[in-house]
């Protein structure tokens, strides 16, 4: 067999698993690596200002296709400040690897240069954190590390590279090497019979989407399972877009934080749910006691830890989500229970049609509803967002529709400041390929907008064009401290000026562009001028909406008790 570099044959892995862009920051104890990927010549490589904007990156990149994200970073405070990219994919469930370099392997207990045990600082935010000891073991190790990134709920995983490891010759032939197969997990058909016969008997079932139907590309066997059985569709808010928000049977979303009213009213009327991959997260149960009332759940999720982590479910059922619904379609039609549109679908649809939200508001400073209107009017279901957190994300969960899988990207769980202009710059990579002209928008706060913003730079570096939407309240806000989660009760508004006027300048500064917005009927021209200088720049463009100061999202501890910030129409009938 051939000896070659080690890193070589590292690369050679990175491109049989299917990555063809990477994201990173070079430094001395990476630099074999680097060598290696340069010579290599098949892989892009974007360079990054910080290696948490890598991780973004990567994560975006990742959330895009499907496939394992790479971020990569030297020794040291390279890998620390990875950490909290690590954490945003592990909550998430994002394929992800990020590679650190390291000091000399015989020098790591002398405290050399740079030499931190990111190892173990990154266990607890990792499915596998491990240093390549021996430099033979390097293309097995990162064929392990996709292997383990992608299978069951998948996650990130980072490899410490010490840099005299790096620079070893190995015996290694690509030729005859492949990545490691994963083992599917497919669903007990005894529990598949069971939730079916439950299925069947509830009079008002709701099927809820989580971010593993969209993860385990499961949307089709959704609709199919919906359709055919006329059950509808709730959506977290990380499986929004596994179906259609225009579809007949859509039943909205639930939640203390991020929901609609009738989504709520229909989750509350329901006497059973079936839940596909999804965490049942605090945001969207709030008050569990109410939550969880007397209706019977099923819950599905690949991670058998999983079941019953926040309350035991009526029926647990361990399996990757589209074998799932596949097993339970096929034993329905083999069964012939195919039904019509009934009463509870009526239902569903009159509480969508009149259990609202008002969204048409012409004040000045604009309202943050009126903006996402704005946004559901002008782009079509091809166009890919991200958005990060803060009321923002609020406001895009309650009002923004999603239509497709995979084109609505949100940190959910971790939720760090700044993820957007970076996920942005993956989501865009993600697409060069398979759809090079595909629109990508960021909707971003004027407060988070300042973290990461360096990496504006990258995509005018790299010619990445893409568009943010930035409701801007001019100051941090009006911060409500809680004794409890989402208990408004106490309010300390704090003042932080952080120059909003500024931002349009701070695009330019990084060779982009931006436009002011004040009043409502200016906010479809913007949009429309920012997709032409994007597309003329091939760089990112900033509409800047300046909305109202003091403004709250419909938010409470109880899905139930839901406070109302802004009026909403007189329920219908």
């Amino acid at each position: 067999m051939p000896k070659i570099p080690a890193m070589q044959a590292v690369v050679e892995v990175i491109r049989s698993e299917g990555v063809d862009t990477v994201f990173g920051c070079p430094g001395a104890a990476i630099l074999p690596f680097y060598q290696a990927l340069e010579a290599d010549g098949t892989i892009e490589h974007l360079i990054v200002r910080h290696e948490e904007g890598a991780t973004h990156m990567a994560d975006g990149w990742a959330r895009t296709n499907g496939k394992v994200g790479i971020a990569i970073g030297t020794s040291g405070p390279a890998g620390t400040n990875m950490i909290t990219g690590l954490y945003t994919a592990l909550a998430d469930s994002i394929p992800m690897i990020c590679i650190t370099g390291q000091a000399v392997s015989t020098k790591l207990h002398q405290e050399a240069f740079q030499a931190v045990d990111i190892v173990e600082i990154a266990k607890p935010v990792t499915k596998w954190s491990v240093q390549v000891k021996e430099a033979a073991q390097a293309p097995w190790i990162f064929r392990e590390a996709f292997r383990i990134a992608r299978s069951g709920r998948p996650g990130p995983v980072l490899i410490d590279l010490p840099v005299d490891i790096q620079k070893h010759e190995i015996e290694w032939d690509a030729s005859i090497d492949a990545p490691l197969p994963l083992t599917p997990v497919a669903p007990h058909p005894a529990r598949v019979e069971r939730a079916l016969d439950l299925l069947l008997a509830a009079e008002r079932p709701l099927l809820l989407a989580g971010g593993g139907v969209i993860i385990g590309e499961a949307h089709e066997e959704l609709l199919e399972l919906a359709e055919y059985l006329q059950i509808p569709v709730q959506a977290t808010l990380m499986g929004k877009g596994a179906l259609d928000e225009d579809h007949p049977l859509y039943a909205g979303m639930t939640g203390v934080q991020t929901s609609q009213r009738y989504g709520n009213a229909s989750f509350l009327e329901s006497d059973l749910v079936l839940a596909l991959g999804a965490r049942f997260g605090d945001r969207h149960t709030g008050d569990l006691e109410t939550y969880r009332g007397d209706r019977t759940f099923i819950h599905v999720d690949i991670e058998p830890t999983q079941l019953g982590k926040v309350f035991g479910p009526d029926l647990g059922i361990v399996s990757d989500t589209r074998l799932f619904l596949r097993a339970v379609i096929d034993l329905a039609r083999q069964r012939g229970v195919a039904r019509g549109p009934g009463a509870w679908v009526a239902r569903i649809q009159e509480l969508r049609a009149t259990l609202t939200r008002r969204e048409d508001f012409d004040d000045v400073p604009v309202k943050a509803p009126r903006v996402f209107k704005e946004i559901n009017e002008f782009y079509g279901p091809d166009t890919y967002f991200v958005t990060a957190i803060g009321l923002y994300q609020i406001w895009s969960g309650q009002h923004q529709k999603a239509h497709k899988p995979r084109h609505y990207q949100i940190c959910g769980q971790a939720g760090p400041l700044g993820w957007e202009i970076p996920a942005a710059i993956g989501v865009k990579k993600a697409l060069k390929h398979s759809d090079p002209t595909a629109e990508v928008v960021g909707v971003v706060g004027d407060y988070s907008f300042q973290f990461l913003v360096e990496e504006l730079a990258v995509a005018a570096q790299y010619d990445v064009p893409f568009v943010l939407i930035m409701l801007n309240n001019e100051y941090l806000g009006l911060i409500r401290m809680a004794s409890q989660p989402y208990d408004m009760k106490y309010e300390v508004d704090i003042h932080y000026d952080v120059n909003g006027s500024d931002n349009v300048k701070i695009m330019e500064a990084y060779g982009c562009s931006g436009r002011r917005v004040t009043q409502p009927a200016e906010i479809q021209d913007a949009l429309e001028w920012a997709r032409k200088q994007a597309e003329s720049t091939s760089r990112p463009v900033l509409v800047e909406i300046m909305i109202e100061r003091e403004a709250n999202t419909a938010n409470g501890t109880s899905i139930a008790a839901i406070k109302e910030f802004e009026p909403v129409p007189e329920p219908r009938g």
